[in-house]
């Protein structure tokens, strides 16, 4: 029987000298984590992934959706051409099919589904029906990791979300992920994205680069940036230290949540007012 080196027993040794110990509870299992790191047990990267896992268990599809604001709909009727220019403009790759209300989503439609069309050199009538995947609707309060296993069981990549009032967003595969791993970026997403979007109701991420004047102006409120040019180090200030993914803290009548963040700066916040705090915050 192959026996193990020296460096793998010390190895081993420590590993099981971390865990010796079973964790009361999920922030003491992090802080195990936390250890493995600092002791060069885990690449910091995957220490990131497993506190994103983690966290998903804890988020609601409401968390992270695309507000309906933000939404690009595509019209049951429209023609190929007006199609492609909203695909390409857009750089979407899985856009709602609506008739005339934005309510009534028919189905979905990737765009690859669109080449069959133009590559037909008959130029069949186009019927945008016949090309259409089936929708699936999802309550604005469903869990991330439930929904991880549902797009993973069903093959889907996008849902649409809603509430008592009809559509409220929709949410993708690339969404629930991006929680885990951090922010995927591909040749169409662009750079320089807003400083503050809107997720649900009154709930937002803000990058921690957000000059304190632009967030005061999005919020109306009056923070002062004499000693601090950037809501990041507002909130650093705030903690006393600096916060880890995760951690949160009540400030200036905002819940704010640590959503990313590594060894030397934080990089995106969640906001939310306080006084949705209990219908709104996971």
């Amino acid at each position: 029987m192959h026996k193990p080196n020296t460096s793998q027993m010390s190895w081993l040794a420590r590993f099981k000298d971390i865990f010796s110990k079973v964790p009361r509870d999920r922030q003491a299992l992090i802080e195990i984590l936390r250890s493995s790191e600092n002791r060069n047990l885990l690449d910091p990267d995957v220490l990131t992934m497993i506190e994103g896992a983690l966290q998903v268990s804890d988020m609601r599809v409401n968390d992270i959706m695309v507000p309906r604001v933000q939404m690009i709909f595509i019209k049951n009727n429209a023609s190929p051409d007006e199609i492609v220019k909203i695909v390409v403009q857009s750089g979407h790759s899985r856009f709602p099919v609506i008739d005339n209300d934005a309510n009534d989503v028919l189905g979905i439609l990737l765009a690859k589904d669109l080449l069959s069309y133009f590559t037909d050199t008959k130029k069949a009538r186009f019927d945008i029906k016949d090309v259409m995947r089936p929708v699936i609707f999802i309550p604005e309060s469903k869990r991330l990791n439930v929904l991880l296993q549902e797009f993973r069981a069903n093959r889907n990549h996008m849902a649409i979300v809603v509430d008592e009032y009809g559509i409220a967003g929709l949410v993708t595969i690339e969404d629930v992920i991006e929680e885990i791993v951090g922010e995927i970026e591909d040749e169409h997403d662009i750079v320089e994205e807003d400083n503050i979007r809107q997720h649900g109701k009154n709930r937002y991420t803000v990058q921690a680069l957000t000059p304190i004047d632009e967030f005061n102006e999005k919020f109306n409120t009056d923070l002062s940036d004499d000693e601090y040019d950037t809501i990041g180090g507002l909130i650093i200030n705030a903690f006393g230290h600096l916060p880890k993914r995760g951690e949160n803290i009540d400030f200036a009548d905002f819940n704010i949540k640590v959503i990313r963040s590594d060894q030397r700066r934080i990089h995106l916040l969640r906001f939310a007012r306080v006084e949705q705090q209990n219908d709104d915050l996971s």
